[in-house]
């Protein structure tokens, strides 16, 4: 644990030590906001492996969520305990270990799984032997991100399997096309998701055709829940980076109809050297923000760029004419925000030029 924090609640904002990971309270409200209105009655499980953050799940649900997903069980465990009372992990589990805590869970709240394989529903059904309460159990659906899932033919043994089981209930498919979030050009995106839901109405098709209700389709992201609200067959939105936005998903193209977000989530940092003419040397680097999806940019000033990183070092070119002091501050936005959320114990939460809250980050590091 760090010796001390960073700020205190009601520090201005200038006062706070860096590097420190902010989010900007008011452009994350409007966000939150901005998917409820736009998921026009579909249901909306935002996806918390962005954010790692029970005061965020928290103020999604009292916004309309009906739960969360997560990735991982440790994850859905912390949520659980923090109160979030419906939860999906949006992954297959098999370990006996892993089986045995997903039961417990299941007893505290309602909780769902995946399936892509008939030995994950024999051993999820083999783990809720004896005991109360039911899991959730959807199956995985290639629908083009090319990982897991089956393909939209081959769902019918799996539905059958779990509607056979003990202690298992069949909650629906799981259709979501992670590549599709990060195509650049609005064009690619549609079409992707077009194809996504034709292989959905196929799957659907399978097992309506043996008498098997659908009851839910899940799935979606923050670059492409639009297309899917829109396609008449998902029911439920799982978008995630909505809440924060990245710099790449800012790089994608815009295009009519398509839901804009705003940025919320910042890495403040602090120049520390002038070392190097023409540039200036920050404290965030690699230690600082995830650079999986390239480097952060500089809020508000698109022509400065961020060269490179070392592991406690920035780089970052400045135009000509333009100057900043040693120890001026500046807000990076980062280039994947999931990972970046992953480097931090708090959260820094601003509102009109002052620390307003911290909020701890208590799955970071919730890899199990």
């Amino acid at each position: 644990m760090l010796p001390w924090k960073s700020c205190n609640v009601g520090d201005p904002v200038q006062s706070i030590q860096t590097p420190s990971l902010i989010l900007d309270l008011d452009a994350f409200e409007r966000n939150l906001d901005r998917l409820m209105a736009a998921a026009k009655g579909l249901r909306v499980r935002p996806h918390a492996k962005s954010h790692k953050c029970p005061e965020i799940a928290k103020r999604q649900v009292e916004r309309g969520a009906v739960g969360i997903c997560c990735q991982k069980l440790s994850e859905a465990a912390i949520f659980v305990q923090a109160g979030i009372k419906d939860v999906l992990i949006t992954n297959q589990l098999i370990s006996p270990a892993k089986l045995e805590r997903l039961a417990q869970l299941a007893t505290q709240a309602r909780v769902g799984v995946l399936v892509d394989h008939l030995e994950q529903v024999q051993a999820l059904s083999q783990c809720m032997q004896n005991r109360e309460g039911l899991i959730d159990v959807y199956i995985e659906v290639e629908v083009g991100g090319e990982r897991c899932g089956v393909a939209p033919t081959a769902v019918l043994p799996l539905a059958q399997a779990i509607l056979a089981a003990d202690g298992l209930r069949f909650a629906g498919l799981h259709c979501y096309h992670g590549r599709a979030q990060h195509f650049r050009l609005q064009a690619e995106r549609q079409a992707a998701i077009e194809r996504a839901v034709d292989a959905v109405r196929q799957a659907k098709s399978c097992l309506e055709s043996a008498h098997i209700d659908v009851p839910r389709v899940t799935g979606a992201g923050t670059g492409t829940f639009w297309h899917e609200r829109d396609s008449g067959v998902y029911d439920e939105i799982q978008a995630g980076s909505y809440a924060f936005m990245d710099r790449d998903y800012g790089d994608n193209q815009t295009g009519e109809g398509d839901v804009v977000f705003e940025n919320a989530l910042f890495v403040m940092t602090t120049v520390t050297s002038l070392a190097r003419a023409g540039h200036v040397i920050v404290d965030a680097g690699l230690k600082a923000s995830s650079v999986d999806a390239g480097m952060p940019s500089v809020y508000q000033k698109p022509d400065w760029r961020y060269l490179k990183a070392s592991d406690e070092h920035g780089v970052i070119a400045v135009p000509a004419g333009q100057h900043l002091g040693l120890g001026d501050t500046l807000l990076l936005v980062p280039g994947h925000c999931d990972p970046t959320m992953n480097l931090y114990d708090d959260l820094v939460c601003i509102r009109q030029d002052r620390v307003h809250a911290i909020w701890s980050i208590e799955a970071r590091g919730a890899l199990l």
